[in-house]
């Protein structure tokens, strides 16, 4: 199957670099070729981006562990169908780690699909989405792979988000003066996480998000990007909070982690996720910050006589802090300190503190760039844990 993949995935992207060749092809960064139909119905612009990745870790009593990988590998289809008003987004992952996690729900298929959703302008200010994409939780998940700012992200995200599911969306944004914009965004998804085909086995998942820009919007949208690459000439401040509530959750995470199995099936509790963020970004100087809390409401899996089956629930809180500074000839330099706080009472696991400090050289902003960082992960009262990773990115 993953071989037959593969192959048509090769096919496909042979024949778009051939058309590529045959027709005007962007600058550098802003796709492989856009393509527009003839009669102006509809258009679509082709991406591909990889990231190489080599990373060493070292643990007090371990040996040295030490890895190369192709760490993400993407192809991306967006564009209109009919009007400007009706878009689209496809993008696919094609590396092991992108396709990794199938299961039984997910029809023991490659996890290849990231995004396939629509997007519906049907009046001012006022978008319907409807299909598979991040739901709109913290700050650093939405946020691009492609953007970030350091090689990856925080231990907070990695415990927390919410990642990607199917269902449907309603955005909207308004003004209130000249410079202050609002932002709203509900989500109702299937609330197991992406490519499950099995149907919807607990209840559903509901997702609210409220952004206020009190300096007026970012350019380029800045406020979903890492680093202040665009070094913004007056300063910009977005903050932003979610509320997540999975009904009946069968994950150990919301719609993350593992599945809670027991000997009558799958086990159901309502989960809650809450996350407040903000970005700050002014002539090369950039700052974020993150708050997430997750509670239960039976954080532990029982079978059907009462026993614990062993599936706990991962509540508790994380903060996380992230700054940088953009230096001429587009270095830069960046800080991160994350804390992640499970209730050890429930989940048995210690605090963890992670400290970061990274360097990058944008050559072509994001899209083409080498960063690098070291951390410090404390597990207290276990070892501590190095951490040294280079990652190189380009993206067509």
């Amino acid at each position: 199957m993953k071989i037959k993949l593969t192959f048509t995935v090769l096919v496909m992207s042979f024949s778009l670099f051939t058309m590529a060749q045959e027709t005007n092809a962007p600058k550098f960064g802003k796709g492989i070729f856009n393509l527009v139909g003839q009669d102006s119905t509809w258009s679509m612009k082709v991406g591909a981006r990889v990231q190489f990745l080599a990373s060493s870790i070292w643990e007090d009593g371990e040996a040295n562990e030490t890895n190369f990988l192709v760490r993400r590998a993407r192809l991306k289809f967006e564009g209109f169908a009919l009007t400007p008003k009706l878009k689209y987004k496809l993008e696919l992952g094609l590396s092991n780690r992108d396709i990794s996690g199938t299961s039984k729900y997910t029809g023991n298929s490659p996890n290849i699909i990231l995004d396939a959703v629509m997007k519906y302008n049907f009046a001012k200010n006022l978008e319907f989405w409807f299909g598979q994409t991040k739901l709109p939780g913290n700050r650093e998940r939405v946020i691009s792979s492609a953007n970030m700012q350091m090689v990856d992200r925080s231990i907070l995200n990695a415990r927390f988000n919410i990642d990607r599911d199917m269902g449907l969306q309603l955005r909207h944004h308004f003004t209130i003066s000249d410079q202050i914009v609002v932002r709203e965004i509900f989500a109702l998804s299937q609330g197991e996480g992406r490519n499950v085909v099995t149907g919807n086995e607990g209840g559903f998942q509901y997702t609210g998000r409220v952004e206020l820009l009190p300096m007026g919007d970012f350019t380029s949208k800045g406020d979903y990007s890492g680093s202040d690459l665009i070094r913004e000439p007056k300063p910009k401040l977005a903050i932003g909070a979610s509320y997540n509530h999975n009904n009946n959750a069968v994950r150990n995470r919301s719609n993350q982690g593992s599945y809670m199995t027991t000997d009558y099936g799958l086990y159901e509790t309502n989960i809650n996720d809450v996350f407040v963020d903000a970005m700050f970004k002014y002539k090369g100087f950039s700052f974020m910050a993150e708050y997430a809390n997750r509670d239960a409401k039976n954080p532990f899996a029982t079978n059907s006589d009462g026993t614990r089956t062993g599936d706990i629930v991962q509540v508790g809180q994380g903060l996380n802090f992230q700054s940088g500074y953009l230096f001429e000839k587009n270095w830069e330099i960046s800080g991160r300190y994350s804390n992640v706080k499970l209730d050890e009472a429930i989940t048995g696991k210690v605090p963890e503190s992670q400290y970061t400090l990274g360097v990058s050289k944008y050559i072509v902003g994001h899209n083409l760039k080498v960063q690098t960082d070291v951390s410090l992960l404390d597990i207290n009262p276990a070892n501590d844990i190095v951490m040294w990773r280079l990652q190189f990115d380009i993206h067509f």
